[in-house]
């Protein structure tokens, strides 16, 4: 098997250029795992020649590739434009390009965290990333990532000063590329349009008789100075949620209960059968299936903040916890890494805007929800930041619930991926849309 110099995992500009200096290849392999060693790599019989091929072929600047970890396949994704995020999952080693990692570390900024995520950002505007849809090398007694947990890593509070750094990166690379959009929007007339009600609290649902009772009780306890009511689309249930939601509507007029003709809708297009029909009012706000309000005041506060921020979408903070309401690691999801400064540029970083999520309805109906079942809400967050702004409430509003039901438990890898790839696409779309708004 061919050769080639190795270097640690390295967060730390100077002593990564320090590092990258002393190779004498056309190449290096670089660990991206701190925790791990070479030792513990156990290549194929001619991986590293498959590497080095693949780059030659395509002039690459970084190649990586699928792996085992303690005898199962860990199979990647590809990189694409949108692929932002700090945390996207290159495997436990990459290959780079000498000459092009020395020229990106001639102009990185000092970093003591982010080091490795500028500089794969830097390659990326020299020379293509290259994803090899195959299974090299085998990690073995490799630590096991909790993906669950791994998905709230860049709203820990303790990764504060970590994220704060990430942010510039990512921010710096929006300029380079034509990206970045300044702190300014556009205003919006609250006022503007004929409603029923002031708001409507949105819940789509498929099968959640264990649930849907708690969230709409949610919903229907919220005391607001304003009228309200609660729409609930009923995708075709047939656990009992159906005829619970008849029995509650039955009691309470204020309860919407919409049973779309078609089949094919996923929670996207579940919010578009409820923004778009004649119940909707003036604002729309999120609440999912099997979570909870944390207060009764949550509607009220939620659009007294569109009118004092003057906003197109708002968001709170919610709370992880147990079906019991029992508070799960990392608690408060404030989602502090939002500023109005260059909120609407880290959002291209990160991986979720926050909860419970609020929209003026005349603007929702312009941009409507993408039919599926995650990112969505990601996907119009995008589009509204663009142009509008997006309020924010860093107190508790939300209850997240974790139960064995719902759609973040057992995140496995295959469902990881696939979640991770469409919002990389997200981002790489609305890349193309920023990029065409700065050129105007």
């Amino acid at each position: 098997m061919a050769s080639c110099d190795i270097i640690n995992y390295c967060t730390d500009t100077s002593k990564l250029r320090e590092a990258v200096r002393s190779i004498q290849s056309d190449y290096f392999l670089m660990l991206t795992d701190p925790r791990l060693t070479p030792e513990r790599i156990v290549w194929g019989p001619t991986a590293l020649q498959r590497l080095l091929q693949a780059a030659v072929m395509t002039q690459a600047g970084l190649v990586y590739a699928d792996y085992r970890e303690e005898g199962q396949p860990h199979p990647l994704i590809d990189y694409q434009a949108g692929s932002l995020r700090d945390d996207f999952d290159f495997g436990k080693i990459v290959l780079i390009h000498t000459s092009t990692a020395r020229q990106a570390l001639q102009n990185l900024p000092a970093c003591r965290f982010a080091a490795f995520y500028a500089l794969r950002l830097a390659i990326s505007r020299q020379r293509a990333i290259v994803y090899l849809k195959e299974t090299l090398y085998t990690v073995a007694d490799s630590a096991q990532t909790d993906h669950e947990q791994a998905m709230f890593a860049y709203v820990n509070p303790r990764n504060r000063e970590v994220q704060i750094e990430m942010e510039a990166v990512c921010t710096d690379h929006l300029r380079q590329i034509g990206a970045w959009l300044s702190p300014a929007t556009e205003s919006v007339s609250l006022a503007q349009g004929d409603f029923p009600v002031e708001a409507s609290v949105v819940i789509p649902v498929r099968n959640r008789i264990r649930t849907i009772a708690d969230a709409v009780a949610s919903a229907l306890e919220q005391q607001c100075p304003f009228p309200f009511n609660v729409i609930v689309v009923d995708n075709h249930s047939t656990d009992g949620t159906t005829e619970k939601l008849l029995e509650m509507a039955a009691h309470d007029a204020r309860l919407i209960v919409l049973r779309p003709e078609r089949q094919d809708l996923n929670i996207g297009g579940c919010w578009n059968t409820a923004i778009l029909d004649d119940h909707c009012g003036r604002f729309a706000v999120q609440l999912d299936s099997d979570d909870l309000y944390s207060a009764p005041d949550t509607l009220a506060r939620i659009v007294d903040g569109f009118y004092a921020q003057q906003c197109a979408m708002l968001v709170g903070s919610y709370r992880i916890c147990d079906f019991n309401r029992q508070t799960l690691p990392p608690g408060l999801i404030d989602h502090r890494e939002w500023t109005d400064g260059n909120g609407k540029n880290n959002a291209l970083r990160i991986n979720g805007l926050g909860a419970p999520r609020a929209f003026f309805t005349p603007l929702l109906r312009e941009i409507l929800f993408p039919n599926t079942s995650y990112g969505e809400d990601y996907a119009v967050g995008l589009a509204i930041s663009r142009r509008w702004k997006i309020g924010r409430i860093y107190d508790e509003l939300y209850l997240c619930r974790r139960w064995e039901d719902n759609t973040d438990a057992s995140m496995t890898l295959e469902r990881l991926n696939a979640n991770n790839a469409y919002k990389d696409q997200l981002r790489s779309l609305e890349l193309a849309a920023r990029q065409q708004m700065n050129r105007l």
